[in-house]
């Protein structure tokens, strides 16, 4: 009997770190990395990936993590034209595009985390302020320049969860303290996404997909930076662990 940790599979992302090379680098954060692998996964790759890729690779593993990133969701998948000031990976659009619709309709759980919040609400139709700085009666939601990464991650707001969500339940409560690091945010809620959780701006900060057979989440803030120390964090993670192994014991059958 298979018996091996649950696979998560982590989109990278794509930069031109050497200007003397065009070919370009795929980078992951280690943090998310590291995250997965003290839930007891072990996060996996597909460097070259498509959207054509997607029904091959995905059955292969028991959940998706969508990262943050430096990067923006181009706006042309939602209407809108990109800004001179977007820092853009149109491959990594490509792939998560695909990748979201796929795991929802295969019950892969699926956990999006800030520019992955913002790709699964694209995906599925809805759209992004590009600018949330820049919008009449929203927060300024960015983290503060030239500072340490542990003042950056800091928790910054509160957000408002849904009573009888699985967010009051992880947070214990109808609100807790997040940690805020993104300049683009939700506009028009993507079809079948449910707001579970709000900054006092009203900005959707925290969804539920409505139709997800398995995990089907995605949230703004960032519960990867020391889960280990908040508990609303761990019980997040901790939840998209369970369902990861839940669903490679149905896969193959076993895990650890």
């Amino acid at each position: 009997m298979p018996n091996h940790k649950p696979l998560v599979w982590l989109p990278a992302c794509h930069r031109n770190l050497d200007l003397s090379d065009p070919g370009g680098y795929t980078v992951l954060a280690d943090r998310y990395a590291a995250a997965v692998c003290q839930l007891g996964l072990q996060p996996v790759l597909y460097p070259m990936a498509g959207a054509a890729d997607v029904p091959d690779l995905l059955p292969l593993v028991d959940g998706v993590l969508l990262t943050g990133s430096p990067s923006n969701v181009e706006a042309t998948h939602f209407g809108a034209s990109a800004l001179e000031t977007d820092m853009l990976d149109p491959r990594r659009d490509r792939l998560t595009m695909a990748l979201v619709r796929e795991a929802i309709a295969a019950g892969t759980p699926l956990f999006g985390v800030c520019r992955g919040l913002q790709e699964m609400n694209v995906a599925l139709g809805g759209s992004l302020y590009q600018q949330l700085h820049t919008e009449a009666g929203l927060l300024d939601h960015r983290e503060p320049e030239d500072v340490d990464l542990d003042v950056q991650f800091a928790e910054r707001h509160e957000v408002i969860l849904e009573p009888d969500s699985a967010f009051a339940e992880w947070a214990g409560g109808t609100r807790a303290l997040v940690n805020s690091l993104h300049g683009q945010g939700i506009k028009r809620l993507g079809d079948g996404l449910v707001a579970e959780a709000r900054a006092p701006d009203g900005l959707v900060e925290g969804v539920r997909v409505a139709s997800a057979k398995a995990f089907g989440y995605g949230v703004q803030w960032h519960p990867e930076w020391h889960h280990e120390r908040i508990p609303f964090y761990q019980r997040t993670l901790g939840a998209f662990a369970d369902a990861c192994r839940e669903h490679c014991r149905e896969r193959n059958g076993g895990c650890r």
